[in-house]
């Protein structure tokens, strides 16, 4: 159903055009137009009701459809620590920072039609305001205190600074607890969202609404992986490593 390339016409129906790929549901609740059982009207009609210019639409919705493919043989392992962070920081805290809301507002929309027949909806409402809150701390923990030290500890290290040990000792190696806690937890209530969607199992015959939902959480549950991934199985290492040899230093 979603993510093959194809052409945006304006002829054809807003419900089919979602139906196609889920990410243009995006775009046209930015402009109030509905997708799903009201999705029923050809792109340039339902402009012409909103009150939309159906020029920048079809631009938004074509932005909307563009894939940007990442080769699987980034070798992340050999970056340096600095650009890491960096990668970690300018995708996949932005994407949470900025996606993460916009799923809430989706599964809002849709508990409040289908709640009655789905009743596993509010269930999953309280996970990802759960998983948000979690997400959150922990990218500020990171950004004002985690990141930060990893770096310096870095810089010190790679310098061979005399002070390298204070900032370990100063710091508490807190490396070692955001590891063990953050991640479990996260972890687990992805665990349970997927247990809940039957792993992002579309159902047949649902409305559209249905499948952007469960296709947005796949989208989540996929980014937070790598980025869980990159911290947990290369920063997060590296860094202690660093801390064990200061320490011995």
């Amino acid at each position: 159903m979603f993510l093959q390339p194809f052409e945006i016409n304006r002829k054809s129906l807003v419900s089919d055009i979602v139906g196609q790929d889920y990410r243009t549901a995006e775009v046209f609740r930015r402009h109030g137009i509905g997708y799903c059982c009201g999705g029923k009207w050809p792109v340039d009609m339902a402009c012409e009701m909103h009150g939309v210019d159906p020029e920048k639409l079809q631009m938004e919705l074509e932005a909307s459809i563009r894939t940007v493919p990442v080769s699987n043989q980034l070798e992340f392992t050999e970056w340096n620590i600095d650009f890491l962070i960096d990668y970690i920081l300018n995708i996949h805290h932005q994407y949470i920072k900025k996606q993460l809301p916009r799923t809430i507002e989706l599964l809002a929309d849709f508990a409040k039609e289908h709640a009655k027949k789905f009743p596993w909806v509010t269930e999953l409402e309280n996970m990802i305001d759960q998983l948000d809150k979690l997400l959150q701390s922990s990218m500020k923990k990171e950004e004002e205190a985690l990141f930060p030290y990893i770096r310096q500890i870095a810089h010190a290290y790679n310098d061979k600074e005399p002070y390298a040990v204070l900032l370990v000792r100063t710091f508490r190696k807190p490396v070692g607890d955001i590891l063990s806690k953050g991640h479990e937890a996260v972890a687990s209530i992805i665990s349970l969202i997927r247990d809940i969607t039957n792993k992002y199992t579309i159902p047949p015959n649902v409305c559209t609404s249905h499948k952007v939902v469960i296709s947005k959480l796949k989208e989540l549950d996929q980014d937070i992986m790598q980025h869980m991934y990159l911290e947990q199985s290369i920063l997060f290492p590296r860094a202690l490593a660093i801390e064990q040899e200061v320490l011995a230093m």
